[in-house]
């Protein structure tokens, strides 16, 4: 991880800054499994503190760990009930039949490369570009994932680079040359930036 630090640090002056505000590393990883993935689902365009809740319910109703079984015992109305929208339940139940149909085989995703673990599970609906960047972060323990869909991420490179608006992808990626292969890394600080005490 020093070697990470350093070389973002050098390679960053305003990263550097960040780095130096924050202080040290500390991602929480995730079991990189089926109740991960449910929960960025929950996490989905909510705040962490309402995604927390409905999450919490979701799993008192199915049981823990959760399981494919376990969601697809759930009736949908049951499911809404807990709080989830009717297209998070669709999601859900989704990934719960792909996976007990060996669609998606958690055991086989840590062999698979970045690029080809995106194509697997965005076969799911519901799960886009976003989740898949947050399960390569935090369950698959990636170290080279910028995800560009991340408002906060957005917010805070806006903040930090002084820029008028959020930016977009490519310049993103265009700003991320310099910090591969850290990219989480990065994200990670630029989270801290503007989310203190989130649960990263």
């Amino acid at each position: 991880m020093k070697q990470a630090i350093y070389h973002l640090k050098k390679s960053d002056p305003v990263l550097a800054a960040i780095i130096d505000r924050v202080g040290d590393y500390g991602i929480e990883f995730l079991d990189p499994d089926f109740t991960t993935l449910v929960k960025s689902i929950v996490y989905q365009q909510l705040s962490g503190r309402v995604a927390a809740v409905i999450f919490a319910r979701l799993v008192k109703a199915a049981g823990d760990p959760l399981t494919p079984a376990s969601i697809l015992k759930l009736r949908p109305a049951r499911m809404r009930s807990l709080g989830l929208s009717t297209q998070k339940t669709k999601y859900i139940r989704d990934l719960a039949r792909h996976t007990r149909d060996g669609g998606v085989v958690f055991e086989e995703l840590a062999e698979l490369s970045d690029q080809e673990v995106i194509d697997r599970l965005t076969r799911v609906k519901g799960i886009g570009a976003w989740t898949v960047h947050m399960f390569l972060i935090f369950a698959l323990r990636r170290p080279d994932i910028l995800p560009t869909g991340d408002l906060a991420i957005r917010n805070a490179i806006r903040k930090a680079y002084g820029l008028n608006e959020l930016p977009l992808a490519a310049e993103m990626e265009e700003l991320a040359r310099r910090w591969r292969p850290y990219c989480t890394v990065a994200s990670w600080y630029l989270w801290r930036s503007v989310e203190p005490n989130a649960n990263l």
